[in-house]
């Protein structure tokens, strides 16, 4: 259950969160009243969570709420129950979310059936086709998300049911089932207590401490004259689960003997902070998983990759004769393994019988390093996840190269995000602008050259020329003036209503104003514009300028045009 704090801390960071959107993206109208600028703040951090897309931009064109486009556009459109949409085209999903921002904290109190419900004029529009009482940005979503319908792909519909009540809506309501069954909807309730887990805030220290039989546990150190020492055991799934609970008095309970004690405790969410996947509690509880708990816990251990725990420091001593080995742990955090364990504390949760019947017969393998710093820490989450299907830019996320950047461009008042949802190290700073890690080495490749390859190659920046952007011909302090010239760009294009706005033309003059440094963003901007237009009836061509902006032969052509004047 989240508290009142929760609450407070959760608007603190709406409130941090829209000053840092009002800075990239242009209002029509400005936002003064504080609880507007705290419900705007609190949509976007939940989308930017939920979706881990970073550029403000995309995300404002995703929002269907009437009032937000109230001051986004300067319009009025009923938003039918559905306040955002997003789809992935990956994933093939299509995400609706019904948000509800309370300005006041009520022990207690639950999200609304009725206000969940509403959401079903906008389902019942598209799955009819019947979409012409909407208007504005509802109706353009709508017919996206009907052609996606149509097509012959299979298509998820998610509902998202999000607010900072502290009890979510009860999704076992015959209302809410009817609601899923007939539209085939997967409906996700998110409240008070999963946002504060999701809230990217360094956690306390958490401590526990363990005993294993001597033959279940192997020491190893880097050498003969280091004092720390790591370990690789075999521990019952039961121990896992206590160390990593939310009970620091039974995480220090080593010798428990009532397990039942571990039937109603939950994992604690901080010890995934440092988790390469990144911080997402309601992820899809793994069905191998479960099923190996369920049907054989006795071949758990063969069936799973284990868990990588990493402390601050590991202390032990034999005990018992030496039979057994006592070993206290600092500072915890579970690097790889996150899922294994979300899915056996779901398990545990289940029945108060699958701990002793299953959880405490089942044994899983777990590593445990010390980290005498933090990049030694990141190489090991890095190894330890790359044989997984990680994405390139998480594992990444941890070098000792990017933590640098963060820190540097936290002095000068940037906040660099690595991960979704962070709003900066410090609360108090009033930061310039926000980052993120994905963006800024797009920023690097345009200016490398490459600004063709920004939007639609961006898997090589975190791949095959990483290390050339990001180490090799990578200069820290010119990272601050990059990110200012690529926002003072944005509010050059958003002054200008006559032209066609898009990412991929902030990259090209990006990389025009270091090509040619005589002309200066206005100058560029018209330029850009006069070439895709001449480029069009050189060619002959219809293309959009999304397209033609990939192409080298554009790129080309226009450092031609610019050569000449």
């Amino acid at each position: 259950m989240a508290n009142r704090n929760d609450f407070i801390v959760l608007r603190k960071k709406s409130i941090q969160y829209f000053n840092l959107l009002e800075k990239e993206v242009s209002f029509s109208r400005k936002v003064v009243d504080e609880e507007q600028k705290a419900r705007i703040g609190f949509y976007f951090l939940i989308l930017e969570s939920l979706s881990g897309n970073h550029n403000l931009d995309e995300l404002a064109l995703c929002m269907t709420d009437t009032d937000f486009h109230k001051y986004y556009t300067n319009t009025t459109c009923d938003d039918c129950g559905i306040d955002a949409v997003l789809i992935n085209n990956e994933a093939k999903t299509i995400s609706l979310f019904n948000f509800k921002y309370r300005e006041k904290f009520k022990p207690g109190n639950m999200q609304g059936l009725n206000e969940t419900l509403i959401s079903s004029k906008y389902t019942n529009a598209i799955l009819q086709e019947n979409i012409g009482a909407l208007r504005g940005k509802p109706r353009e979503w709508a017919k996206k998300i009907i052609a996606c319908l149509n097509s012959n792909e299979v298509w998820q519909l998610q509902l998202y049911v999000v607010s900072n009540d502290d009890q979510t809506v009860n999704i076992q309501d015959m209302h809410l089932q009817c609601m899923k069954d007939a539209y085939d909807l997967d409906i996700i309730p998110i409240g008070l207590k999963y946002i504060t887990d999701m809230m990217s805030i360094r956690p306390e220290p958490i401590n526990a401490s363990l005993v294993l039989d001597h033959n279940a546990i192997m020491s190893y150190s880097e050498n003969e004259l280091s004092s720390s020492m790591s370990y690789i055991a075999r521990v019952k799934l039961s121990e896992l689960i206590r160390i990593s609970c939310n009970d620091k008095y039974l995480r220090d309970e080593y010798n428990i003997e009532d397990l039942s004690k571990l039937s109603s405790i939950d994992l604690n969410y901080d010890i995934l902070f440092d988790n390469v996947r990144g911080f997402v509690t309601k992820s899809k509880y793994n069905d191998n998983i479960y099923d190996s708990l369920k049907n054989s816990p006795s071949n758990f251990f063969m069936f799973n990759n284990g868990v990588t725990v990493c402390a601050g420091n590991i202390v032990s001593k034999t005990i018992n004769g030496k039979k057994k080995q006592k070993i206290d742990l600092k500072d915890i955090q579970i690097l790889n393994g996150g899922q294994t364990l979300r899915t056996i504390h779901h398990f545990n949760s289940i029945s108060s019988d699958n701990m002793e019947e299953y959880l405490s017969e089942a044994e899983v393998l777990v590593r445990f390093f010390v980290a005498e710093n933090d990049d030694y820490k990141n190489k090991i989450a890095e190894y330890t996840n790359s044989q997984n299907a990680i994405s390139s830019i998480d594992l990444k996320s941890l070098s000792s190269e990017q933590i640098l950047i963060e820190q540097y461009l936290d002095i000068n008042n940037i906040i660099y995000a690595r991960k979704s949802g962070d709003i900066g190290k410090s609360e108090d700073k009033d930061y310039r602008y926000k980052i993120s890690m994905e963006k800024f080495g797009q920023l690097l490749l345009a200016v490398s050259g490459f600004p063709e390859k920004c939007a639609n190659q961006k898997q090589i920046i975190f791949g095959s020329m990483y290390h050339s952007l990001f180490i090799e011909n990578f200069d820290l302090e010119s990272s601050v003036p990059l990110i200012e010239d690529y926002f003072k760009i944005t509010n050059k294009y958003s002054n200008i209503h006559s032209i066609n706005k898009m990412e991929q033309k902030y990259y090209y003059i990006l990389h025009l104003i270091r090509k040619y440094p005589n002309r200066n963003f206005e100058l560029l901007i018209e330029d850009l514009e006069d070439a895709i237009k001449s480029y069009k009836k050189t060619k002959k061509s219809d293309l959009q300028d999304s397209r033609i902006l990939i192409k080298l032969d554009f790129k080309n052509y226009l450092h031609k045009v610019l050569d000449e004047i």
